[in-house]
């Protein structure tokens, strides 16, 4: 279980310079153990690392390189704009386009404001929300990860109707106790909850399609129930479709599923790999934001032209001929993107029921999450009961074998266009190979 020599002794140096050697705890590998490879290059659905060796990648930058690594419309773009400034703090051109394609693909959304990560969308978002509620409580799901702010960083607590523990030092209890947690798919706890404190509740605040613990769907039914159950008491509805948006469609999980939530936060595609953010939703809802409203967000690098203009190329050429087709149309993009993954899908779960391994498959479009274990997948609590040491054998031939996986079971898997059906027949050949020797 180890990477290549360069590799190794880079991150010996990062160790002594970066806590715990990298800039994102999900890096350091210590869900598989060993030590991660540093990467040198990138192109379509390949990377290399500084040893040279290559491997097909189902990561994506963990989602937002949905053409692949370094797709020509892309940093073509990034070149040319880069040539009249990289930052201005000031109103740009590029903003007000992004803003316009989101607000016409996502119908929930009437008006959009950018950030700079998921992190400040959420966060800002859950701000908002508050102040328009003029209440404090939040409800989020266990399992759901929102980003890396105070009120989101926080674990259930011992029962279904608890106030939420820290789950991180450095965050006070006192924060903590304003957000309430709940396993997801459970209608009854929810419910309950509503029932009991829902005249105090600001919002929910929940991956639609929960990516940050494996890929967990919800029952039929469930994010119905959401959206009634937060008009019922006059709290808002927030979507964290910061992984799933612009990635599983163009109006994202609310597309597929025909919800209308309050307020939407976005990241990862529409930067075109660059850092980006944005939430928004109801226009009375956003005019409360400064500088129309009391609510204050602001941000320098926001809506900066070259993540603007990097994402906006990516989306036009997701629509079809590098133009920005209408929210009605089904571009072709997202078409090919389903047919990878239907021919992934197929040939994986040939594989596992041939080899007789015990699991299950959650694929929605381009993205998927296999789980070692032959229990349904409706929450965090079921994905933690998986049989870890087999997925990290797992983890570990397929690397050897130059095929990169989420370095840890509670991670997405992402295809892009640059996937082709032979990478596809050739990781599924990888797989083969190493089911057997587990």
């Amino acid at each position: 279980m180890s990477v290549g020599p360069l590799s190794q002794k880079l991150f010996a140096t990062a160790k002594e310079l970066i806590p715990g050697g990298v800039n994102s705890p999900v890096r350091a590998f210590r869900n598989v153990g060993g030590e991660p490879f540093f990467v040198r290059r990138a192109k379509g659905s390949r990377i290399e690392d500084i040893d040279g060796k290559t491997y097909i990648d189902y990561i994506g930058s963990w989602g937002p390189n949905i053409l692949g690594h370094a797709p020509t419309v892309v940093t073509n773009t990034i070149h040319e704009v880069a040539k009249n400034g990289v930052s201005f703090g000031i109103p740009n051109p590029f903003e007000v386009e992004m803003a316009r394609t989101i607000t016409e693909w996502v119908p929930s959304c009437e008006k959009v404001r950018m950030t700079n990560s998921g992190t400040e969308s959420t966060m800002s978002a859950i701000r908002l929300a508050r102040g328009f509620t003029k209440r404090d409580l939040i409800v989020k799901f266990d399992g759901c990860y929102h980003g890396h702010s105070d009120s989101l960083l926080v674990a259930a607590g011992s029962g279904a109707l608890t106030y939420g523990e820290p789950d991180s030092a450095g965050v006070p209890a006192d924060f903590a106790k304003n957000t309430l947690v709940l396993p997801y798919n459970d209608p009854e706890a929810l419910t309950s909850l509503f029932e009991e404190k829902g005249e105090l509740i600001a919002a929910i605040i929940v991956e639609s399609y929960p990516a940050n613990a494996g890929f967990v769907l919800p029952r039929p039914g469930y994010l119905d129930l959401l959206t009634r159950i937060t008009k019922k008491f006059g709290a808002l509805l927030i979507f964290d479709e910061v992984m799933t948006g612009f990635r599983l469609g163009k109006a994202g999980v609310q597309g597929l599923e025909g919800i209308t939530p309050d307020l939407s936060c976005f990241g990862k595609v529409i930067g075109g790999g660059l850092p980006v953010g944005a939430f928004g939703g109801r226009a009375d809802v956003m005019d409360l934001l400064a500088p129309l409203g009391p609510v204050y967000q602001a941000g320098t690098l926001s809506g900066n032209p070259l993540a603007m203009a990097a994402g906006l190329a990516q989306l036009k050429q997701l629509a079809g001929n590098g133009a920005l087709a209408s929210a009605a149309e089904s571009p072709n993009g997202y078409d090919r993107l389903d047919q990878l993954g239907q021919h992934f899908e197929t040939g994986l779960r040939a594989l596992l029921e041939e080899k007789g391994v015990p699991h299950r498959l959650n694929r929605v479009g381009s993205m998927f999450c296999l789980f070692f274990t032959d229990r349904e997948i409706v929450n965090v609590s079921d994905v933690m009961k998986q049989d870890l040491e087999f997925f990290k054998k797992f983890f570990w031939g397929c690397l050897e074998k130059g095929i990169y996986l989420a370095p840890s079971p509670y991670e997405t898997g992402f295809l892009s266009l640059a996937h082709t059906e032979a990478d596809l027949d050739d990781t599924l050949g990888v797989f083969g190979e190493v089911l057997g020797r587990i």
